[in-house]
């Protein structure tokens, strides 16, 4: 099958929001305060060994998995499915880093994408919290739906909280590996989790995967339009990236993307060097044969 490369991270661009986490006010250090962590080698935090994304194409959603949407109402993911195919999200509403990236990302694409919600596709996000209420469910969609700029299409967006067991019962059928950390405060109340969206059939099964915060929207349309007909698509390439995480324990955000840009930086200006090098040295033995030249005419 052929690979199409996506813009995405580490099986699914592992931005560490989850270690961020948490309100902004509750996490943001003075300026004075905050640390730069110590290069200690490339390899990702414990932490995040069970983080990522496994693309299981083809895999049949559990569609009698129940959850609340917005609106307090008792629904099944099943709801959603046997008329159009779907666009699912697992973030959780709280996170206001990765989570916002994605949450953006989708839209901003889905503004290019010449198909209607609630019309030929619906858009099914699913928090990963099950603190998480219908209330604030609501109010993310609220803000999503206006920036979309489309509010004739509010029955097409899906915003559900659940509990554990139905969670679960989606992320194993997804593949979709998080771990729930402590927050600055010591208490479990933030999530390490991959970014990616995934394409469903109109029957329910997994049909493409896009990682990463930012897709495109031409391969959205047409990953649309394949599940449209319960076609499945084909895995995606993983693009090697990393972000920071925060380390509540030390007070300090080891800048692990950092190490990435001075190593493109160092290749970009190695490679200025030595190209700026080739041309002095060309330039000088033309000068000399120029002048070597000049003496033996004279």
């Amino acid at each position: 099958m052929k690979k199409r490369t996506i813009r995405g991270g580490w099986q699914a661009t592992i931005l560490c929001c989850a270690l961020l986490g948490g309100p902004l006010f509750a996490q943001v250090s003075s300026y004075g305060d905050k640390q730069s962590g110590e290069n200690t080698g490339d390899q990702l935090p414990q932490v995040l060994q069970k983080v990522g994304v496994s693309q299981r194409l083809n895999q049949q959603l559990p569609l009698d998995a129940a959850f609340v949407d917005e609106t307090g109402k008792p629904v099944t993911l099943g709801d959603y499915f046997g008329k159009r195919p779907a666009i699912l999200s697992l973030v959780y509403y709280n996170c206001p880093l990765l989570c916002s990236e994605e949450m953006d990302g989708l839209t901003s694409a889905l503004e290019m994408v010449k198909l209607a919600p609630g019309k030929d596709f619906d858009v099914i996000l699913i928090s990963i919290d099950p603190s998480e209420t219908p209330d604030l469910a609501a109010k993310r969609k609220a803000f999503y739906l206006k920036r979309y700029g489309r509010p004739e299409t509010a029955a097409g967006w899906h915003y559900l909280t659940g509990q554990r067991p139905a969670i679960d019962a989606v992320t194993n059928a997804v593949g979709f590996g998080y771990v729930r950390v402590p927050g600055p405060d010591g208490r479990l109340s933030q999530f390490a989790h991959a970014s990616s969206i995934e394409i469903v059939t109109t029957n329910g099964r997994l049909a493409q995967y896009y990682l990463g915060v930012e897709y495109s929207p031409k391969d959205m349309l047409l990953g649309l339009i394949e599940a449209s007909g319960n076609k499945i698509g084909s895995p995606v390439a993983n693009i090697l990236t990393y972000c920071y995480h925060y380390d509540p324990q030390t007070n300090k955000h080891s800048l692990v993307i950092v190490r990435v840009v001075q190593l493109g930086g160092m290749v970009t200006v190695a490679g200025l060097g030595g190209f700026m090098f080739l041309m002095f040295r060309r330039d000088y033995k033309l000068g000399r044969d120029h002048d070597l030249t000049k003496k033996e005419n004279g």
